[in-house]
């Protein structure tokens, strides 16, 4: 799986809406959360093979973050506050909006 391919783009958009979605209103997730469900789900990684296939995408796991954030579906924290996922360092989290 290509970390940089559009599709994997999309499935970690879809993957992070997915997760929110089955999450109490005011609950966030990581988005290493989304990266492990798509490397699973794409046969990157998993409890069988390479378990950390899942870190290759956290990178476009961030990015997919942020256009949600564009198109004003959800909010990336950091430490409770909001803040721009493009510039902030360390653990994020993420909020429906």
């Amino acid at each position: 799986m290509d970390p940089g391919s559009p599709g994997v783009g999309q499935q970690l958009e879809e993957a992070i809406l997915e997760l929110l979605e089955h999450r109490a209103p005011s609950a966030t997730i990581c988005p290493s959360e989304a990266a492990r469900t798509v490397a699973q789900a794409g046969g990157t990684g998993g409890e069988e093979g390479d378990g950390d296939a899942w870190r290759d995408l956290m990178p476009a796991a961030r990015a997919a973050a942020g256009r949600l954030v564009e198109r004003g579906e959800v909010e990336v924290t950091q430490r409770g506050r909001v803040v721009d996922v493009a510039t902030a360092r360390g653990p994020v989290r993420i909020r429906r909006r």
